[in-house]
């Protein structure tokens, strides 16, 4: 019965949004009938993983035929969830700062459709503009990725009060501004949000506290904002990453010891690649993860599963 629904939803949504493919006048209301009863069938089939419509904030990952809007596509992770949700048809709108590298991967996406919005993510206004724009184009929003971050290292008296400032207002307001101006659309579209954090959202690092503050935020964050508004039928996750392998972490990868670090702690090995995080978030922006909400789903390799003690002999 979900599905059958889902897939009238969805006919429904595309024989409005593009006229041209009705049958023709003559068919009659009883034609219309069985030809919306074929494209229902059809559009489950292809999109109904993913639901109907629009993502928006950081890397926008798309359901199949739903506009997404993802921010902050920037570094491997970021490019990974767009391939990703291109390859699942999903429409995207790509969200950044950074105009050329946006176009670059837009082009480079394999998705009918893409619009990319030039942003600053700390600041409430362009916020409220990439979402309006995103509707105003796709009629409606079905998910939204918030993926932008910056980082900062050194303890809590090292570095310029204003570097707490710049990390606080793009990983801590720019998941709030995005999830602020989206959520009256993602009701509509009974839609998702999936926030990209840390595991340092989820426990403390060694020089790492204005990253560990806005992470650790936006983790309660996303199970408060779940708690409002399951009954509007909008989810929200997170996915909680270790060490990943992106130019993001160029610098921490430039130290061999660290990473042996790294990869000693983590139980199965090895930092992540950008595409074991993009599947993490894949699903959980997907019908599949329908019952889902609240979690911080750490994708870190086991290394949340220890208690921090050594190996014992």
């Amino acid at each position: 019965a979900g599905g059958a629904e889902r897939g009238l939803e969805l006919a429904d949504w595309y024989m409005a949004t593009y006229p041209q493919l009705l049958g023709p006048p003559e068919a009659g209301e009883d034609g219309y009938a069985v030809y919306r009863q074929i494209m229902a069938a059809d559009a489950y089939a292809l999109y109904g993983r993913f639901g109907t419509a629009a993502q928006v904030a950081g890397l926008a990952e798309p359901d199949a035929g739903r506009p997404l809007m993802q921010v902050g596509w920037r570094y491997a992770r970021g490019e990974a969830a767009a391939r990703r949700f291109g390859h699942e048809g999903a429409i995207l709108v790509l969200v950044d700062k950074n105009e050329d590298g946006l176009r670059r991967v837009a082009g480079e996406i394999a998705a009918g459709d893409v619009q990319t919005e030039i942003a600053d993510l700390s600041d409430a206004d362009q916020c409220r503009r990439v979402i309006e724009a995103a509707v105003a184009r796709f009629g409606r929003l079905d998910v939204l990725v918030n993926n932008a971050g910056k980082d900062h290292l050194g303890k809590v008296d090292e570095g310029d009060i204003a570097d707490f400032s710049v990390v606080i207002e793009t990983d801590l307001y720019g998941v709030f501004y995005m999830t602020r101006f989206a959520l009256p659309h993602l009701r509509e579209s009974r839609g998702c949000i999936v926030n990209v954090s840390s595991v340092s959202g989820l426990g403390g690092d060694w020089n790492h506290s204005f990253y560990c503050a806005a992470k650790g935020a936006v983790t309660n964050f996303t199970r408060a904002v779940a708690l409002d508004e399951a009954r509007n039928g909008v989810r929200v996750n997170a996915v909680n990453p270790s060490l990943v392998y992106t130019p993001f972490t160029a610098g921490m990868q430039e130290q061999p010891d660290l990473v042996a670090k790294f990869e000693e702690r983590i139980p199965m090995g090895r930092g992540a690649q950008p595409d074991d995080i993009s599947g993490a978030i894949a699903f959980l922006a997907s019908e599949d993860a329908h019952f889902i909400t609240g979690v911080n789903l750490p994708v870190d390799g086991g290394l949340s599963a220890s208690n921090g003690q050594p190996a014992l002999s």
